[in-house]
């Protein structure tokens, strides 16, 4: 925790606490009223909604083309002017109750601003997952196609070729600085996007002397509305129930894709991030942990310096608690000691740092208008917050530009140092007083450096491997989305002592963007000793997750090793010629490939290994699968055994499960507490497996509901993850296990080993938020994977609780997944915000086994 500081701390809890025992604001008419619980990230951090999102939404989020979602690369010059076709108007739409800008109005009024001069232009950076249109509008003085051309070779010079950019007199005198400005990612957090319509306005017609010389000096990009599915609905979510600021690891939805490429293309040395609510406004810089993977001294520098503009400008608006009941703003950094960190990269301003952002900021403004507030509070109440609320973003935005124009040269002059020192590979800088100076309170605690290694190497599959080829030409094509440079063997070759195969895939850490490289592939670190508590996840590795073969190499040259860059993974589809075929089920591509082959009618037959024979005569559609999917079948004398059916799942389950389960070609029906109390017909469902994580409590059920729910269950599987799933298990009689619930705070990545048929060639990396095992099992029972022995986390944050129980050592060597009696239980996550996705495959087997076997024991 924070021991240093040079101004007094006001911990969020004690403030919170105070404010609603006092009474003032909560009592006070039209008043605020405070959170009583600790300022941390806003939301739920632990996902137990059953999930309804419709299967439209999943095909748009998994069909979606990514180039749909990118900014136009034209080189044309400003204005880029284009009128958008108004949308119906939706007299549903949640904004219009707060008097807000509905989704509806957005399009004619971003014509109307276009036609306010030749500052403002307007492109379609793509649909978010419910179909609604994305708007990036760009605000900056008129530039010639050939001044666009000079910004855009200035912009990759800075990128890649940063050392001759800092001695560049050209960028000194004439690039432009991006901004970037984004709005809404939450859709119940409406405001920030018509505080950026009027800021957009504003510049649009301004004729002063200072906007003058910030359009002529920046480029301003304005992400109008990032969720307009949530803006629309009153949801945090998008269509498919994701919370967006939590998939930037990922980039499962179209949202974040169009926000990513924004990133990448754009190259924002300045972001916002708007959001809500806290009372008093939150301005990053954040508290401990801080991304060990930053230039964390260049980020806290310039972050804190525009911190301290927007707070001071938010405050200048006059707002009081007396009065408005609207508290001061605070800035975490130096007004809290823990709660609210910028450790993981799932956040927008978090993850902007490894493109070459050095002062981002979530910014929460004050009154909430969302939830329970929305439903209870009256009109007139509600439109004074919103009102409040756009007048506190709107000063924050025009704080931040103030900043921009004032320390543009600094601003980017730290960002080329960004990209030099990762070229180079340089050493970080640790944070001190020293190194950045005029930051109050920098402490030991606030020092988060790493150990970037030479490269990282991932070898093709069948290379000292069992993993599938799927696996890694996922993580190489994700890599490349996210700006990273990989390079390909064209012979063996040896490096650090070791010999790698031809068609190796090889990460050089030394690159501009090697922060971003090692976020996604490094393990991660066990932080659990460092804060009492983490908000969200704190472990994420995709190069033990997604079930590639990552291979780290410390230390060596690269130099004579015989590489080409690349621009995409090699494409692994196969289909041999003659024979039956085989496919593996070790990568949710092959269960996708699977399943659309049952869907077809062709004949699959199990395998006693896990994998899956199609025969010969079905060649013709395994060749458009492996085509469709990306994986390679191989000649085999398998016959097979038992046949495979297609499977419809009835699914309680989280929104992120729902559509990794769509993900692998499953069809699924969603079910809840509430959908069965409304009188779900099993009979007419065709369900022929229940899988059940979140929203079903058979408890909860009426006695129709819950005598249909008990006679599915008689002659059906049933897979269950967590708490919820193991509660189901032991009211239904089915596994006799006695399930343990570790830590609720605890999530990261574990080691794991795998025993059973269901978890056959899975990783020994699993993920687990609050984790689950599973002790005293009865006859019959098998253990399918157990947590690994000594301490089972790698990455994370996982402590006991206060009385010593539910931490990491006693889940040590204990059962992890079960299965028996048609069932399977999982304690890990394997499907956890599409994150996981090496674990994937285990779920699909489990909903096999048990949907098509007397017994587990029986299939394994």
């Amino acid at each position: 925790m924070r021991t240093t500081r040079s101004v007094p701390a006001r911990p969020a809890l004690i403030a919170a606490l105070a404010l609603a025992t006092a009474g003032s604001l909560l009592l006070a008419p039209g008043a605020a009223g405070a959170d009583p619980l600790p300022v941390t990230r806003e939301g739920s951090a632990l996902d137990d909604r059953a999930a309804r999102a419709p299967a439209s939404a999943a095909r748009r989020a998994l069909t979606a083309d990514s180039s749909t979602s990118s900014p136009a690369t034209t080189t044309r010059g400003y204005p880029r002017r284009q009128t958008l076709t108004p949308d119906a108007r939706n007299p549903g739409d949640k904004s219009l109750k707060l008097g807000l800008t509905p989704y509806h109005a957005i399009a004619p009024k971003l014509n109307a601003l276009q036609r306010l001069g030749d500052r403002v232009s307007v492109e379609v950076t793509g649909r978010s997952a419910g179909g609604h249109r994305l708007y990036l509008v760009t605000v900056t003085a008129p530039e010639t196609a050939r001044q666009a051309r000079a910004q855009e070779r200035m912009r990759e010079l800075i990128e890649n070729a940063p050392a001759t950019a800092a001695k560049s007199r050209e960028i000194t005198r004439d690039y432009k600085t991006p901004v970037f400005v984004n709005s809404n990612i939450h859709g119940n957090e409406w405001e920030g996007t018509d505080a950026s319509l009027k800021v957009v306005e504003q510049l649009a017609t301004a004729k002063d002397a200072k906007t003058r010389d910030l359009l002529a000096h920046s480029r301003l990009y304005f992400n109008i509305t990032a969720n307009p599915d949530g803006r629309i609905a009153g949801t945090r979510a998008n269509a498919n129930g994701f919370d967006l600021n939590r998939d930037f690891v990922t980039a499962s939805q179209p949202e974040t894709r169009a926000m990513r490429q924004i990133e990448i293309g754009k190259q924002p040395a300045v972001l916002l991030d708007l959001h809500g609510y806290v009372n008093g406004t939150l301005i990053e810089p954040t508290t401990p942990p801080h991304g060990e993977n930053y230039e964390y001294d260049l980020f806290l520098k310039n972050s804190y310096a525009n911190a301290l503009g927007m707070e001071s400008a938010v405050n200048a608006l006059g707002y009081t608690p007396a009065k408005d009941g609207v508290e001061a703003a605070q800035i975490p950094f130096r007004d809290q000691e823990e709660g609210w960190d910028d450790w993981p990269p799932i956040f927008t301003p978090q993850y902007a740092a490894f493109h070459g952002t050095v002062a981002a900021h979530t910014v929460e403004i004050p009154l909430a208008v969302n939830n329970e507030e929305y439903d209870e509070l009256p009109v007139p109440e509600l439109r004074r917050r919103s009102a409040v609320n756009t007048a506190v973003a709107g000063a924050a935005i025009h704080a931040t530009l103030d900043h921009v124009r004032e320390h543009r040269g600094t601003l980017i002059t730290d960002q080329i140092e960004v990209f030099r020192r990762g070229a180079a590979g340089a050493a970080q800088v640790p944070v001190s007083p020293r190194t950045v100076p005029g930051v109050p309170g920098i402490g030991p605690e606030d020092v988060y450096t790493t150990t970037f290694p030479r490269a990282y190497v991932i070898p093709p599959a069948g290379a000292r491997t069992q993993r599938s080829a799927p696996a890694a030409t996922r993580l190489v094509d994700h890599l490349l989305a996210n700006g990273v440079r990989v390079t390909r063997a064209t012979r063996p070759f040896r490096l650090a002592g070791r010999t790698h195969p031809r068609g190796s895939y090889v990460v050089d850490m030394h690159q501009p963007k090697r922060g971003m490289a090692n976020v996604l592939l490094a393990d991660g670190r066990d932080i659990s000793g460092k804060v009492s508590v983490m908000y969200d996840i704190s472990g994420w590795s995709l190069g033990g997750l997604w079930g590639a073969t990552v291979e780290r190499v410390p230390s060596g040259s690269l130099r004579g090793v015989p590489l080409r860059a690349i621009s995409g993974a090699a494409p692994v589809a196969h289909v041999p010629a003659h024979g039956d075929l085989r496919l593996r089920l070790t990568d949710p591509r092959e269960v996708a490939a699977l399943n659309s082959l049952l869907r077809q009618g062709v004949p699959v037959r199990r395998a006693a290994d896990g994998s899956v024979i199609v025969p010969a005569s079905a060649r013709r559609e395994a060749r458009s699968a492996a085509r469709a999917h990306d994986v390679s079948f191989t000649a085999t004398r398998q016959t097979g055994t038992a046949p495979l059916r297609r499977l419809r799942v009835a699914a309680a389950v989280t929104p992120g499960e729902l559509f990794a389960l769509r993900e692998m070609g499953f069809e699924v029906t969603p079910v809840s507490t509430a959908v069965l109390n409304a009188g779900f017909d099993w009979r007419t469902s065709g369900a022929d497996v229940l899988f059940v994580s979140a929203g079903l409590d058979r408890a909860a059920l009426t006695a129709p509901a819950r005598q249909a729910l008990d006679a599915f269950l008689a002659g059906h599987g049933l897979v269950g993850r967590g708490a919820t799933g193991a509660a189901l298990n032991a009211a239904a009689g089915r596994l006799a296990v006695e399930p343990v619930e570790g830590n609720a705070d605890a999530n990261g990545v574990v080691r794991v080993t795998n025993s059973g048929a269901v978890t056959r060639d899975a990783p020994d990396r699993g993920f687990v938020y609050a984790p689950l095992w599973f002790t005293d099992p009865g006859p019959g029972v098998r253990v399918e994977q157990s947590y690994a022995t000594g301490n089972p986390l790698v990455s994370g944050h996982w402590r006991p609780r206060g009385d010593g129980t539910g931490g990491p050592g006693a889940a040590s060597g204990q059962a992890s997944v079960v299965s028996g009696d048609r069932t399977v239980l999982f304690g890990t996550e394997p499907l956890f915000r599409d994150h996981p996705k090496g674990e994937f495959p285990q779920v699909a087997r489990a909903l096999f086994t048990v949907a098509h076997s007397a017994s587990v024991k029986e299939s394994g």
